[in-house]
């Protein structure tokens, strides 16, 4: 017999949670403003449809595989691209690469399908919510029926419950559209129907209380939906879950042998193990600003991450497990964009404490590694690593834009990954077996590259900046730009860094060596950093590629003194100057990173006022356009991917704490106003886990955990060297205090 999830716990649900919640007077009534369900492996969307109460289902490893067409290496390789390129016949390329992209349905990540309950006899909805730091979603009627339902935390599958039902609900299975006309009205950067991929319709079969969909997709690819449900009296509960097989995947339950264990066994225990693992994750970190609406939306923003990175599933995605349910193929194929939105996605996993979630990511790039290197044999001709800009699941090139869904910095910029990790965690194996040897592949890789320029320095042949001209023969630049540069000098600088620390003296010099060889970054005495030499930035863009220098890099850094400042003053100034016109989202996100960094609290929190309010959906998903249509862009439409949400968290703690220098900074970037703030266990680099309170405007008290041992450094925020420790001693030396810490030491710094 099935065991009711909501009495066992009731203490735990029905409290008044601390986090900000989504609370509604009504179901949503798109897919996009549902309420958003999951833990990496699948996820549902809670929402209506024509009446009908709608559970949109999706899994993280639901994809069309098939090879794309146009991508043959034996007949075309960089080379020949760079060829057509200097002859002035790029269209020819363009009609290889990019064409196919958006005429081909496949590969992409497909939907898995929904349940539908018949709500119309339940009359009125009163209210809908979220809570967050249970991950629970909860529907009332004004009747007093009662729905619960969550995705359990750590098992590939969701649990509901209905009380209080005056009368019998139907249950369907809805299928997505693989094999019928798509009806649906609803306008997306996709423009291709389900159907485009030629499958046939899956059978949906009824049991006793149950129902099982079974699709067959592309290839030896299927999946399974299944749910089964009880009824006693007045409630109805079950669950649902959703599989996944291929050929050459690890054998797995399929859904049904999930569902009926998990039936047999309860959700009382389900539930109980969902709550705690929910709180172990808020437990990691916790942030209080006194802004409103910056609070909301970073409580919504971490509760997402939560729901989307695990380090035994897939990284995530455009959307993670929330695939459109529109009818037709997700925006941009829902794939694994490596030009900006994967890296943007993971950086709040590093301050907010949750590396054990951003693993999912290196250990994909990791599982994937033999898969890179052959298509940077391939198509680069060259030993090393690179990694395609746009993926599908298993690391396979997907075309597009070539400037940049094969660009010759992508595993760079996702190397800076591995070293955030080892920096962040000081984890010495991890440094050994994977960082290192990974951005040393990426130096191999751009060493073949580089060829000699007049002035006797290195150069890429060809280089580009993301995503500066589309995809014209003009988004080529004949000198390397100073994306691909910062990237290039970052690369060259850790390696040798990382070789150093691991006594490999010969190999660090041979990567200064090569350091030396490159030019500096391209910059103008009046606008900052360029797109690269003679293209000053001077159009409104919504990548920032050409300052990655600054931020996400650090190469150039306030902390270098007068002529670094010049330069990221001037940057910003002309960033402004240029407008938001084609902005997106996420280029708010980024800004209020950029802002941070350069210490500008009230700009910081300013510009991630306008992304919260203006492109982000009632739900919080981030949408790229303007929704407020107040002028910040005139992108106005409303794809939704996930990496301006993430980014948006990264620069709420960058507003907290920055210690990419190796000194921490408390409190470097936070608005005047914000005269009672503060933060428990964020995490710096060197792996302390911090924690401090600033009470009218003044700092009262830091603790400190060293999860490794070493050497604290830390500004003296106490404005005053009037300073106690609870344990062991200290100097104040140029207003940094440097404390010697053990391994698991912890101390508590405060006024004397």
């Amino acid at each position: 017999m099935l065991t009711l999830f909501v009495s066992c716990v009731a203490n735990k649900e029905l409290k008044q949670s601390t986090k900000n919640s989504l609370v509604f007077n009504n179901l949503a009534n798109t897919w996009d403003e549902a309420m958003p369900l999951g833990n990496a492996t699948v996820g549902a969307l809670v929402w209506q449809k024509e009446g009908k109460l709608r559970f949109s289902l999706d899994r993280a490893d639901l994809w069309d595989l098939r090879p794309m067409e146009n991508i043959d290496f034996d007949t075309w390789k960089f080379q020949d691209v760079y060829k057509q390129w200097e002859s002035g016949n790029y269209k020819a390329v363009q009609q290889v690469f990019d064409v196919p992209y958006n005429q081909l349905p496949a590969p992409s990540k497909i939907p898995a399908g929904a349940i539908e309950f018949n709500i119309e006899k339940l009359g009125t909805v009163k209210q809908v919510s979220l809570n967050v730091e249970t991950a629970t979603c909860v529907l009332e009627w004004e009747n007093g029926t009662k729905l619960t339902t969550f995705v359990h935390a750590e098992q590939p599958l969701g649990w509901y419950k209905f009380e209080n039902l005056p009368v019998n609900i139907d249950i369907d299975l809805v299928s997505p559209a693989y094999n019928r006309e798509n009806a649906e009205g609803y306008t997306n950067q996709s423009t291709n129907d389900l159907n485009q991929l030629g499958y046939e319709q899956g059978i949906i079969s009824r049991g006793q209380n149950s129902l099982t969909y079974n699709q067959k997709g592309w290839g030896d690819f299927s999946y399974q939906i299944h749910t089964s449900w009880s009824k006693t009296n007045n409630e109805l509960s079950g669950c649902w879950s959703v599989s996944s097989a291929n050929k050459n995947w690890e054998a797995a339950p399929n859904a049904v042998e999930v569902v009926s264990e998990n039936m047999k066994s309860g959700s009382q225990m389900a539930y109980q193990t969902h709550v705690n693992w929910w709180q172990n994750y808020w437990s990691k970190s916790d942030i209080n600003i006194p802004d409103s609406v910056l609070q909301r939306q970073y409580d919504l923003e971490m509760y997402k991450f939560g729901a989307t990175a695990r380090a035994d599933a897939p990284p995530i995605c455009l959307q993670s497990v929330w695939t459109a349910d529109h009818g037709k193929l997700p925006p941009w194929k829902g794939d694994f964009h490596h030009d900006l939105n994967t890296q943007l996605s993971y950086w709040p996993a590093y301050t907010g404490n949750y590396l054990e979630l951003e693993e999912g990511f290196l250990n994909w790039l990791w599982k994937y590694r033999p898969t890179f290197k052959k298509y940077t044999r391939d198509y680069f001709e060259a030993d090393g690593i690179n990694v395609p800009g746009v993926t599908t699941l298993e690391g396979e090139p997907m075309g597009g834009w070539i400037q940049y869904s094969m660009g010759q910095t992508v595993a760079a910029w996702l190397g800076h990954h591995f070293y955030l990790h080892w920096k962040y965690s000081m984890d010495r194996d991890f440094l050994e077996s994977r960082a290192y040897p990974w951005i040393k592949d990426v130096a191999v890789f751009l060493d073949h590259m580089a060829v000699q320029s007049n002035d006797g320095k290195r150069k890429l042949r060809i280089s580009s900046s993301p995503e500066i001209y589309n995809n014209s023969a003009k988004a080529w630049f004949p000198e390397t730009t100073n994306f691909d540069l910062a990237l290039i000098r970052w690369t060259y600088e850790k390696a040798s860094e990382l070789a150093y620390e691991l006594g490999l003296y010969n190999e660090a010099n041979k990567w200064d060596k090569i350091l030396s060889e490159w030019p500096e970054l391209a910059v103008d005495s009046q606008s900052g950093l360029m797109f690269a030499p003679d293209f000053p930035y001077n159009e409104s863009h919504r990548h920032f590629s050409h300052l990655m220098a600054y931020h996400p890099l650090g190469i150039i850094d306030m902390s270098n003194g007068k002529d670094d400042k010049e330069i990221i003053s001037n940057t910003l100034k002309n960033l402004q100057e240029q407008g938001t016109d084609y902005w997106t989202g996420y280029s708010f996100s980024w800004q209020g990173n950029l802002y941070a960094r350069a210490f500008e609290g009230e700009k910081a929190a300013e510009v991630l006022r306008i992304f919260a309010e203006c492109f982000c959906l009632k739900n919080s998903f981030h949408v790229n356009g303007d929704q407020c249509k107040a002028g910040h862009s005139k992108f106005t439409y409303r794809p939704f991917t996930l990496e301006g949400n993430f980014a948006f968290a990264a620069a709420i703690q960058e507003m907290l704490i920055q210690s990419h220098t190796g000194v921490v900074k408390l409190f470097p970037a936070i608005p005047g106003a914000w005269s009672d703030v503060s933060f428990d266990n964020l995490r710096t680099q060197g792996a302390f886990l911090i924690s401090a309170k600033k009470q009218n405007g003044i700092t009262v008290s830091v603790k400190v955990k060293s999860e490794k041992g070493g050497k604290l450094k830390l500004y003296n925020p106490f404005e005053s060297e009037c300073i106690k420790i609870s344990k062991g001693d200290f100097t104040i030396s140029s207003g940094i205090i440097v404390v010697d810490m053990k391994e698991g030491q912890e101390i508590e710094i405060t006024r004397s």
